[in-house]
């Protein structure tokens, strides 16, 4: 049902979806990489739950769903994504210092790719600096000043070192390939989440959630103690006393 809200905001129908299109529900736009997204969110999840003790009833429900869904999304992969997987692991192993992001006097690509491995995976986050329009800003009142002072040499000793110079390294790295439209449903229609952006949703509150029940040490006993008979209510056939009559 809420893949056809996606349809009916997409006026035509094509072999991939559109990032940022509407998708139909008011303020939630197509995602342009959920794969990824999602690996690398259910990644994240799997491994802040290692931090509970394995007795813990919330790290066995949410590492079970977590597992779940992660093996429907690895299920499917997009085309060319073989490809696209040698070109990166080979990217990643010539050029390890670029995506390790050394701190030092040698600057690597602005330490704009950070390799991050989660529950044994390898990923790349690729850090975009948004592009700010200086004539849309609104003036501080500060004023600037039209001669700077002079520095000393250490100051300037300190700027060299931070400079990248002839030792700056860039790369280009690319994206995973984006999943065809049949392949987002395919994925929605498996997991029965709604839209993938809502799974992403979904995901994203309970990597925050996690860190919360952690800090809750929600596995510990309650320092109250429940009444007798407080859950009662919830166990099968408690709150009646037996099957009724049939009326005649």
């Amino acid at each position: 049902m809420r893949s056809t809200f996606r349809l009916l905001a997409t006026v035509k129908s094509s072999r991939y979806l559109t990032p940022g299109n509407p998708t139909g529900l008011t303020g939630l736009f197509t995602h342009p990489l959920p794969r990824p997204t999602l690996i690398y969110l259910y990644s994240q999840t799997l491994d802040k739950l290692r931090a509970f003790p394995e007795h813990s009833a919330y790290r066995a429900a949410t590492e079970a769903l977590t597992h779940h869904r992660l093996k429907i999304v690895e299920s499917i992969s997009p085309p060319g994504y073989e490809e696209w997987s040698a070109k990166a692991r080979k990217l990643l192993e010539e050029h390890p210092e670029v995506f390790n992001t050394p701190k030092g006097g040698v600057d690597h690509d602005n330490e704009k790719h950070v390799k991050i491995i989660h529950d044994g995976r390898s990923f790349v986050r690729t850090i975009v600096a948004p592009e700010v329009d200086e004539r849309t800003q609104e003036w501080d009142g500060e004023e600037v000043p039209i001669e700077q002072e002079q520095g000393s040499k250490a100051d300037f000793a300190a700027l060299a070192k931070g400079r990248p110079g002839s030792d700056e390294k860039t790369v280009e790295w690319v994206q995973e390939p984006a999943l065809e439209a049949r392949q987002v449903e395919e994925l929605e229609n498996q997991i029965g989440g709604g839209l993938i952006e809502e799974v992403i949703q979904v995901a994203e509150g309970e990597l925050k959630l996690v860190d919360e029940m952690l800090k809750a040490k929600v596995w510990e006993e309650l320092e109250d103690k429940a009444g007798v008979g407080q859950w009662q209510y919830f166990a099968r056939d408690q709150h009646t006393t037996g099957t009724q009559e049939t009326p005649s």
